[in-house]
């Protein structure tokens, strides 16, 4: 069994705060990721938008669109609606390729707002549920007849957070609803990824490696700080940086057959944790890890 390791360009740059690298270049993250090993590299905001702009510095770097965020308002807009908005994207990620599309409801949600402690985050009424798993059973399946899977990502400070969201989101969708695993997003909301992954196997098709800092976890947890506030004070790392052993969740994986990326993510201030450093460093640990779970990297 096999896997691909792949790495988010918000290490470099972080979309929603621009003055977090926001000077690194493009070129810069690509290079870097590339140099570090990866092969594959997700989507962002300083990414071109049309294929024929994207793919040609994509083939410089020898490097692969491994997926990319897409934040929803299915709670907002009609299926029809989400649709037209997501086109562009789709019709990108379609022409380089890409093998899934990372899939979240941001509708209300606090994860950009500072002084919203994650305590506050919007949650769903049993009508909204309904509505919701319906429009997103539809969405899942417009996706899939475009050969481009919805991954959704359970994510801090959204309606789709904690362990009993994500169950309860995987359980009332058809199977055109596919999941990305996140391991700090689930750690953080208190829940137990290597659960959701024996559970849920079938839903598994993208992976989020990403670790915690144990005391600021803590902290993070124990004073309600907002999720832009944790991640500032350095709550997110590398695979191989943090307190999560990612040998049993590989090792869980492998048992699944999982085939596809592992992308390491982590927000953290450019200026305090050097991307590439870091880069490297979350590539050899979890290289290292995910062949002695048994995988063979790509």
């Amino acid at each position: 069994m096999s896997v691909k390791l792949g790495v988010a360009p918000i290490a470099w740059s972080n979309d929603d705060m621009p003055e977090l690298g926001g000077d690194t270049s493009l070129e810069t993250c690509l290079s870097e990721a590339r140099q570090a090993g990866f092969t594959g590299i997700e989507s962002g905001g300083k990414f071109p938008k049309t294929s024929s702009e994207l793919i040609p510095i994509l083939n410089k770097y020898n490097i692969n669109l491994c997926s990319g965020w897409y934040g929803a308002n299915l709670l907002k807009r009609s299926v029809k609606e989400e649709m037209k908005n997501i086109r562009g994207q789709l019709d990108l990620f379609k022409d380089c390729k890409a093998p899934c599309i990372v899939f979240a409801e941001i509708t209300d949600s606090i994860q950009g707002n500072e002084k919203k402690p994650l305590s506050k985050r919007p949650q769903l009424k049993n009508d909204d549920w309904i509505t919701f798993c319906k429009k997103i059973n539809e969405m899942g399946k417009r996706l899939e007849d475009e050969e481009m899977p919805l991954a959704y990502h359970h994510h801090m400070g959204t309606v789709i957070q904690s362990q009993e969201d994500t169950i309860r989101l995987m359980q009332e969708t058809n199977d055109s609803v596919k999941l990305t695993i996140d391991t700090g997003h689930m750690l953080f909301a208190g829940g137990d990824y290597l659960k959701i992954i024996k559970d849920f196997k079938e839903k598994i098709v993208h992976v989020h490696c990403k670790d915690m800092r144990k005391n600021v976890l803590e902290k993070s947890l124990s004073e309600d700080l907002s999720f832009r506030h944790a991640f500032l004070e350095g709550a997110f790392t590398v695979p191989g940086d943090g307190c999560i052993d990612y040998k049993p969740f590989l090792s869980q994986l492998q048992k699944n057959n999982y085939n596809s990326w592992l992308v390491v993510e982590a927000e953290q201030d450019p200026k305090k944790a050097n991307p590439f450093e870091y880069a490297k460093k979350g590539y050899n640990y979890l290289s290292r890890t995910a062949k002695e779970a048994g995988f063979e990297i790509k």
